[in-house]
């Protein structure tokens, strides 16, 4: 919601009108100089939106104030234009409306444009998201990362590096959105106040590292060549794309970083298809190429990579982990009811990548149980496992 500033109005004035930390005002406005608004200026206040009301006989701003629960001031900040002594019927206000729900609708076909529509919704609501792409698909699809947090200790979630995992995106969208809606109502998270979380820890989400994979699983052959023909030819002519989890050039992401990666080769497919072919060497695809610079960049004291299905999480790699990887690791499994394994003879994915090049923790989690892709209806089930572990990783 946006408020036109007044002579004399600061944005510490501001939080106190809507109870809201001046933190996220001031993360809502990046680029204000929050020492001198002026007058004119338009400021951005999360977790809130405006109604257009339409005066009835026997309405006053101060009747509208009490009954709405808000400072009269609130009030005449969103109407300056308005006489508050003389309102007249049919005249129309606007009301500050705190939003108190979830303003997106995970539950559904998880696409890269359902993705990028729900991410647009949720910064419209709350501006101190920040989120950005940090490179771009084989098929020129952005790769969203959301930073929330403005705390010195960096920590990273992933999903959707495989295609037909599509279901790990929604779960950490959902999140993102009961995060933001906790910090702005002052509420907590399974009792966990969110707000001194915010301040500690910035946390990335790599919300779909595989965009054009993930389109291909829920929607079908792409329109354009050569991908179409390329991709039907991978799957071997099937227009059967539910076991598909590479990128639209049929190369396995997870199989694709620096750690080891000749053992994941020579044991795994020669040609492009549906899974498991590494490519003619790390980090040759876009995707990959993205998610390795954004974790160059970025400092991040720990990484999870979501994946399905088995309901167990993964924590070391050639025994490089650090001793505090098990501690955390029997948290995680504490809070989701997940198995904690070490190892597997599984090479160059993500985590084994970060574990092995930066000696600290890295995590994946094998989200459900079943054949995947999951169903939807598993949905509320999994977000509820996974709520613990995301919460785990912010105070960790």
């Amino acid at each position: 919601m946006q408020v036109r500033v007044r002579s004399g109005d600061t944005l510490w004035y501001y939080g106190q009108l809507f109870n809201m930390p001046l933190a996220l005002i001031m993360d809502s406005n990046p680029g204000l100089d929050a020492a001198n608004i002026y007058s004119g200026q338009e400021v951005d206040i999360p977790g809130f939106v405006f109604i257009d009301y339409q005066v009835k006989p026997g309405d006053s701003i101060w009747r509208l104030s009490r009954e709405r629960g808000f400072p009269l001031d609130a009030l005449l900040l969103l109407n300056q234009s308005v006489d508050p002594n003389n309102l007249v019927v049919g005249q129309q206000l606007r009301l500050p409306l705190r939003v108190t729900w979830f303003v997106v609708d995970v539950k559904k076909p998880y696409d890269s444009q359902a993705l990028l529509s729900d991410l647009n919704r949720l910064i419209e609501i709350y501006p101190f998201l920040r989120w950005r792409s940090i490179g771009a698909s084989v098929m020129s699809q952005p790769i969203p990362e959301i930073r929330i947090g403005r705390g010195s200790r960096n920590v990273h979630v992933n999903g959707s590096f495989h295609a037909n995992e599509w279901i790990t995106t929604p779960v950490l969208i959902k999140f993102l959105n009961e995060y933001a809606l906790a910090l702005t109502n002052g509420i907590g998270i399974r009792g966990l106040y969110m707000y001194p979380y915010y301040e500690a820890v910035t946390l990335s989400i790599g919300s779909m590292v595989n965009p054009d994979g993930v389109d291909l699983v829920i929607n079908g052959l792409p329109g354009e060549e050569p991908f179409r023909s390329n991709v039907l030819s991978y799957n071997r002519g099937s227009t059967d794309f539910q076991g598909w989890k590479a990128n639209i050039r049929g190369v396995d992401l997870n199989d694709q970083f620096p750690a080891l990666w000749e053992l994941e080769a020579a044991r795994n497919p020669k040609e492009r298809g549906p899974r498991d072919y590494p490519g003619t060497a790390p980090l040759t695809e876009p995707e990959a190429i993205a998610m390795a610079e954004l974790t160059r960049q970025s400092d991040f004291a720990h990484v999870l990579a979501f994946h399905t299905q088995g309901k167990v999480i993964y924590w070391g790699f050639q025994n490089l982990e650090p001793p505090i990887s098990e501690t955390m690791v029997n948290e995680f499994a504490r809070v989701s009811g997940y198995e904690p394994v070490q190892t597997i003879e599984s090479y160059a994915g993500y985590k084994d990548w970060f574990i092995q090049d930066w000696r600290r923790p890295g995590f994946t989690v094998e989200l459900g149980r079943g054949v995947n892709p999951l169903p939807i209806g598993q949905f509320d089930e999994i977000y509820e496992e996974s709520l613990g572990i995301l919460l785990a990783s912010l105070y960790l």
